[in-house]
């Protein structure tokens, strides 16, 4: 984690999937972006602030301010207590948590954590079967989420690279293909959302250089090695 952490420089996240229909294998519609709206920002300075993202931070220990909605109760998401979301090649070890789509909408709580998506696809128990979504945050503004480590913000890709190794709760996955999607677009991209054995998708924020809100998405598709 050190080597990522000393990597990082600066970051922006906007929301994570703009999405409008899945696979009809998946059985979901979602009519609104998966919104990960964080980003890194001082303390407030008024005191007695105590909403839901007040006392969140981000990999650093930096607090982190919700440029949307906070996370709704209703996706019973839960930071961890799943396994160990880990890519060695970008030195990302991370706790992993389960969360639900709720109204179309992916909004994880934290920002130290990866997610997986519990009714998408199927959980990392079955791996075999089908496949596996997780999502995480990227953040702007030089805040470190674990999205951070697997994106390049001045080259505008994906940082982790293909033939790179992904572990999902102790399942292990190799990386065949990035690609960076617009949010406008990603939810008729069917490849992505398709259920398919042995399969893994990961879905963070392509941050921008220059430090605006995320228009796209940076997809990882791995496939499970044995």
């Amino acid at each position: 984690m050190n080597r990522f952490l000393r990597s990082l420089r600066r970051w922006r996240r906007g929301d994570i999937l703009a999405a409008t229909a899945v696979a009809a294998a998946l059985g979901l519609i979602v009519t609104a972006g998966i919104a990960l709206g964080p980003f890194f920002a001082p303390p407030p300075a008024s005191a007695g602030d105590d909403g839901p993202s007040a006392a969140q931070h981000d990999l650093a220990g930096n607090p982190v301010q919700l440029d949307g909605p906070d996370p709704v109760p209703s996706a019973s998401a839960t930071p961890e207590g799943v396994g160990r979301f880990t890519a060695p090649s970008v030195g990302l070890d991370v706790p992993l948590g389960a969360m639900n789509v709720v109204d179309g909408v992916l909004q994880p709580p934290g920002f130290t954590s990866a997610y997986w998506v519990r009714n998408l696809g199927v959980s990392p128990d079955w791996a075999d079967a089908g496949t596996v979504f997780v999502v995480m945050h990227s953040l702007r503004g030089g805040g470190v989420g674990p999205g951070n480590a697997l994106i390049d913000v001045d080259a505008a890709r994906a940082r982790i690279a293909v033939g790179a190794d992904i572990s999902v709760a102790d399942v292990h996955y190799r990386v065949d293909r990035t690609q960076v999607v617009d949010k406008t677009a990603i939810g008729s991209e069917a490849d992505v959302w398709a259920n398919t054995a042995g399969r893994l998708v990961v879905v963070t924020c392509l941050q921008r250089s220059d430090g605006l809100p995320s228009t796209e998405n940076l997809v990882i598709e791995a496939r499970r090695v044995t």
